[in-house]
Parts: structure tokens; C-alpha cells; sequence
């Protein structure tokens, strides 16, 4: 039994994000200045320079870290999260999924670099109360 990782297909990350935005390959060829087939092509790579994933993320809307890490098991297992009961006069309820699951995996994004943001923020005003100090003596 072999422990290797599967790398990250970001070709199919691309597409995947594309149909859930409901975006057609043409539309986004039409985004990036490039043809249709390219995108094909692209979609069908396993790797895409990070010129081009740069300009591809932008065209859909999300961070390129987005599409590099994207999980497509964790937005059907939020999707499939659906709950069925039965009320007390014998009729079902059902609470299904109302959010998008790609706006939560950008949230959660936008709030772990704003989290960095702060932490970066607290060294840099740590390393200069440290030279202040230095220089004091």
C-alpha cells in the first residue's frame, strides 16, 4: 500500500469552480484573451504556470490559493448535508443547503489572511519596540 499524496489536479480545480460559478469555457477564454480549446487544454492539465492561474482566478472571482487547494469531496459533502425530519402531523422538513459552499471556502480564505494581516502587524510593532529599546541603552 503506497502512502504518496496525490498531487492537486488544478486543471480540474479550474473547471470544477467554473461550472459551480455557471461559467462556460468560452466565457472565461473571453475573460483571459485566449481560445476555447485553450481552456480545454488548461483543464486538462495537471499543472498551470502561476501567470496564468493568476489571471484565471481573477476571472472567476476567487484568490489562486482557492483553486490550488480547492476540494471538491468538501463542497459535496456540504452540499449533501441535508437534513430530513418528520413533524409531529406526519410531513417531512427538510433544512437543505442555502449558502453557496465556494463563498464559505472565500470566506474562510479572506478571514485566515486577515488573521495573518494581524499577526504580521503585532511582530512588526513587537520588533520595533524591541529597537526602541535598544536603542534607549
Amino acid at each position: 500500500m503506497s502512502t504518496d499524496t496525490k498531487p492537486k489536479h488544478i486543471g480540474r480545480n479550474i473547471s470544477r469552480i467554473r461550472e459551480l460559478k455557471n461559467m462556460k469555457q468560452e466565457a472565461l477564454a473571453f475573460a483571459i484573451g485566449v481560445s476555447q480549446q485553450t481552456i480545454s487544454n488548461i483543464e486538462g492539465s495537471e499543472s498551470v504556470d502561476d501567470e496564468k492561474l493568476k489571471a484565471i482566478a481573477d476571472a472567476l472571482g476567487v484568490p489562486a490559493d482557492v483553486i490550488k487547494n480547492f476540494s471538491e469531496e468538501a463542497v459535496f459533502n456540504i452540499i449533501g448535508n441535508t437534513i430530513e425530519i418528520e413533524n409531529n402531523n406526519g410531513s417531512a422538513i427538510s433544512y437543505n443547503c442555502t449558502f453557496n459552499p465556494l463563498d464559505k471556502l472565500l470566506e474562510a480564505f479572506e478571514e485566515n489572511k486577515k488573521l495573518y494581516e494581524r499577526l504580521l502587524q503585532a511582530e512588526k510593532e513587537k520588533a520595533a519596540y524591541l529597537e526602541k529599546l535598544l536603542r534607549e541603552k
